[in-house]
């Protein structure tokens, strides 16, 4: 009896498995190409016997196979497919919803690359102030963030904002990114002068400065790494989110600073 149902060519992982030579016995080694194949399951295997597909009623251990009763020598082994997966269904177009996605089943690497390449992104906000006499450059206390890139190929994009200034007149305050003890981003460092990305300087007391600062870092590292604001002053005092009055009267506010880090994907 010829078989009747859906068409092979919709079966995924077919195989096709040696026939058996009958010698009236009633299990069976099941080969490819001459080498010992164990299936998935009994249940993934059709045989056909003198034209009748066998489904379901035999069991499989290991590579043998067996039918259960003797089978005559007599009877032909037709044919024995081993189908692994099942029915192959493509959907149709615009039919794979997402909430049949599992959530990260889809990489970067699945992607034609215009997911954007922003693997992270961190930030600290400083709203307390911060005032310093150092005349080399000292930490801004609370204006850091580290970041573990998840390889060393990635870079990171330092984003830097910070109100600042010096005492009116001429000392000035000067700010600078670092990464770890290193200053990735300042000016020119010629003579005695002091670098980095924002110089602030009042005419007044009641007077603020805000500066920001952009860098395209290749810390070339897969571990944590800090990135900082650093502040220096010519003379006397440096302030940070404040005026140097910061008197108590409307216009003379509280202002805050931040750094931002992100990973930027190779």
């Amino acid at each position: 009896m010829a078989y009747i149902g859906r068409g092979i060519d919709k079966l995924s992982n077919i195989e096709k498995l040696d026939v058996i030579t009958f010698d009236g016995s009633s299990s069976y080694s099941l080969t490819k190409n001459s080498v010992a194949f164990t299936p998935s399951s009994a249940n993934s295997l059709q045989v056909s016997i003198d034209g009748v597909v066998q489904a379901g009623n035999f069991t499989v251990s290991g590579s043998t196979i067996n039918f259960g009763t003797a089978v005559a020598s007599t009877s032909t082994n037709d044919f024995i497919f081993h189908y692994g997966t099942g029915l192959i269904t493509t959907p149709a177009d615009g039919t794979v919803t997402t909430g049949k996605l599992a959530d990260d089943a889809v990489t970067f690497a699945k992607t034609d690359g215009n997911f954007g390449k922003i693997g992270q992104v961190l930030q600290t906000v400083k709203t307390d102030t911060f005032t310093s006499t150092s005349t080399s450059f000292t930490d801004v206390t609370g204006l850091s963030v580290a970041i573990t890139p998840t390889a060393t190929s990635s870079k990171v994009l330092v984003f830097a904002h910070i109100v600042g200034c010096g005492e009116v007149g001429t000392n000035h305050a000067i700010f600078r990114i670092v990464r770890g003890s290193t200053a990735i981003y300042a000016g020119d460092s010629a003579g005695s002068r002091s670098s980095g990305f924002h110089s602030g300087i009042v005419s007044d007391t009641n007077s603020v400065e805000a500066g920001t600062g952009v860098f395209l870092d290749s810390p070339s590292a897969n571990s944590a790494t800090t990135y900082k604001i650093q502040g220096i002053t010519e003379g006397s005092t440096f302030f940070v989110n404040r005026s140097p009055n910061d008197g108590d009267s409307k216009g003379r506010g509280r202002l805050a600073s931040s750094i931002t880090v992100m990973e930027v994907l190779a």
